[in-house]
């Protein structure tokens, strides 16, 4: 009895440990910016979607929840903290749908998950499709919010083109690393 006890207590602890951790490495990814034509990138939703495949959905979902209510509290995890402000008052500007956007991103990407017998290059075109599947909730909820900042005929232009490219190449090494590994062993697969 006290075995299973003391396996519960160490699973809620590695639970926690490894959102916190997530928490850290998707805020120091939204600091890094590696430039980028038109636009730097960061690799905030490279790590977003990360995230989900190597914890799992449910663990995905809550880790960035956590990191979403670190900011909203006002710790400097966003993007644009401090210098645009912390807090609610940054999550509620231009970015907060893309932020939400995050919560469905990472849920489908620790969801869907590829079967090993198939060959590379299925393997590659399907996690491509599915992590591209993923990373499109973040620029739908993004320029839906956006409409409140930008006429809607720019928000296109401003919201997503400039970003794509950017986009397709994070997309692109995510897939060739899902299709590479099997998540069974890269994965913390057991908190479903």
């Amino acid at each position: 009895m006290e075995l299973v006890k003391n396996r519960k207590q160490v699973k809620i602890i590695r639970t926690i440990f490894l959102a916190l951790l997530g928490t850290i490495i998707l805020a120091i990814s939204s600091k890094i910016k590696i430039p980028f034509y038109p636009i730097p990138m960061t690799m905030q939703t490279l790590v977003v979607l990360l995230l989900g495949i190597l914890f799992g959905w449910k663990l995905g979902v809550a880790t960035v929840l956590l990191y979403l209510f670190e900011g909203v509290i006002g710790l400097p995890v966003f993007a644009g903290t401090p210098e645009k402000g912390i807090g609610l008052m940054y999550f509620t500007g231009p970015t907060m749908g893309y932020l939400i956007g995050f919560i469905p991103a990472v849920f489908f990407a620790g969801f869907f998950k590829v079967p090993f017998k198939y060959n590379l290059i299925h393997r590659f075109l399907i996690n491509f499709i599915i992590y591209t599947f993923s990373v499109s909730f973040i620029y739908i909820f993004g320029l839906i919010w956006l409409t409140n900042f930008v006429p809607v005929e720019k928000v296109l232009i401003f919201g997503a083109l400039p970003f794509l490219p950017a986009e397709l190449l994070k997309i692109s090494i995510l897939a060739v690393f899902a299709t590479l590994f099997n998540r069974s062993i890269l994965s913390w697969r057991s908190f479903r």
